[in-house]
């Protein structure tokens, strides 16, 4: 299971950016961006511009481990 927000603070941290930087970014309050750290999800417009802000395409995660489903679709269930 994907724990995003330790994603997150892994990639400011690699990039060397400071949690002031990326809170102005966000246009939220530092105590915000330590909140994003503790979130093992997050919404989807959030990701989108945290994404951006730190040029990092974080649905990656996601996409990889979906990949690990199958490819093939489900069955429908039969109806009763």
């Amino acid at each position: 299971m994907i724990h995003i927000g330790k994603l997150i603070e892994a990639e400011l941290r690699r990039q060397e950016r400071t949690v002031s930087w990326f809170a102005r970014k966000l246009y939220c309050e530092r105590t915000n961006v330590y909140d994003i750290f503790k979130r093992r999800s997050i919404d989807t417009d959030m990701l989108l511009r945290i994404s951006f802000v730190l040029h990092h395409n974080f649905f990656r995660y996601y996409w990889c481990e979906a990949e690990g489903l199958g490819s093939e679709p489900a069955e429908p269930a039969e109806r009763q």
